[in-house]
């Protein structure tokens, strides 16, 4: 059982954890940060890191606490950073307030802090621990840590399915399989994500805007299509004036450059990257959205797409939107066919998080690697 002072350890690092949240989405390309200050048991001060370029957490913690924050505890989610960025040194700002300990739930994995942060600390005088509900802060910002040590982002599919695996009827049609409780969390999940792909299909069969409609949001995420020849028309939502910017389409190396550059007028940008026998490489785009700060990636293109970056090993997560309903055979499945299609080889996870949407339930699959 541990002690009564390591249990209010972990409520105050499981607050630094729940100011974090509220940066999800937000912090592109930085990862999303809470910071508490606590002094003689109480909370004299707490921030999280709204948007790059502004304070960091751990600035607007001790900002707040002030001259309480002299002998304090600093929790914080992340290693705070110890060299010149858009903002000063968060080390310096903690030594000089005269915090006493700082309890972390992560080293920061970026080149330039990687442990830079805690020595200067130590070297400082300050008593740092490390490790803190280590698992629940990897969760939360586990895009930013793949980016720094896979260098690719963390890449979620999104599947709204009947209760037979399928998202759609003989006719092509989905909307709406799920009831408005499961879209709503659909638009959450864009709101926290950095960029959302999708394949040609669906663009053509769907026309869809892919932006955060549903819940309030200052910013929206990138919008990527794969369209290996860019064979789609110019009259779809992505590619009107509303929406252009803001709005990446990757291509092969072979796509007609006429195409290109009638896309590069309306203001959308352009990627030509390497392509694999079906299509744009799914390694070369994770590679590229990662070195453009898109850390966490939402997947809602259509089977063809998604079980490509699959069979690549490069989706991370299901989220699955389950919906009391049957289709049959004649619907059309979520995933196609996996080259481990055998019940010992198949590619296995674990419900990390489950919920109940209305009618529908919502399922949160951890992939294993």
């Amino acid at each position: 059982m541990p002690s009564a002072h390591k249990l209010e350890d972990v409520g105050f690092m499981r607050r630094a954890l729940a100011l974090a949240a509220r940066g999800l989405g937000r912090t592109r390309p930085n990862p999303a940060v809470g910071a508490v200050v606590v002094r003689d048991g109480r909370i004299v001060g707490e921030g999280w890191h709204r948007k790059a370029g502004l304070p960091h957490a751990e600035v607007e913690a001790i900002e707040v606490a002030g001259r309480r924050a002299r002998g304090a505890t600093l929790y914080v989610t992340l290693e705070p950073c110890a060299h010149l960025g858009r903002t000063p040194p968060c080390v310096d700002l903690i030594v000089k307030s005269g915090i006493r300990r700082c309890v972390a739930a992560l080293r920061d994995p970026h080149p330039v802090v990687n442990g830079r942060g805690f020595r200067k600390l130590r070297a400082r005088g300050v008593q740092v621990e490390v490790g803190l509900l280590e698992s629940e802060a990897r969760d939360l910002i586990g895009g930013y840590l793949a980016a720094h040590t896979r260098g690719r982002p963390r890449v979620t599919w999104k599947v709204a399915s009947t209760l037979d695996g399928r998202i759609a009827d003989r006719s092509g049609h989905s909307r709406w399989i799920t009831g408005p409780e499961a879209r709503r969390h659909g638009h959450l999940l864009r709101a926290r994500s950095d960029a959302i792909l999708v394949g040609a299909g669906t663009v053509a069969a769907d026309d869809p805007e892919l932006t955060v409609r549903a819940v309030r949001t200052d910013r929206q995420p990138l919008r990527v299509v794969c369209d290996t020849r860019l064979r789609l028309g110019t009259r779809r939502k992505l590619f009107g004036l509303a929406l252009a910017r803001g709005t990446v389409v990757a291509c092969g190396r072979r796509a007609p450059a006429a195409k290109e550059r009638e896309l590069i007028r309306r203001g959308i940008e352009v990627w030509r990257l390497p392509e694999t026998a079906h299509g744009v490489s799914p390694v070369a785009l994770a590679r590229r959205l990662a070195l453009e700060g898109c850390h966490e990636v939402l997947m809602e293109g259509g089977a063809t797409l998604a079980t490509g970056w699959l069979e690549a090993g490069l989706v991370d997560r299901l989220a699955l939107f389950l919906a009391p309903r049957l289709l049959g055979a004649a619907g059309l499945a979520w995933c196609g066919p996996i080259a481990r299609g055998t019940l010992r080889r198949a590619p296995r996870g674990r419900v990390a998080r489950e919920k109940r949407l209305g009618d529908d339930f919502f399922l949160m699959v951890e992939l294993d690697d």
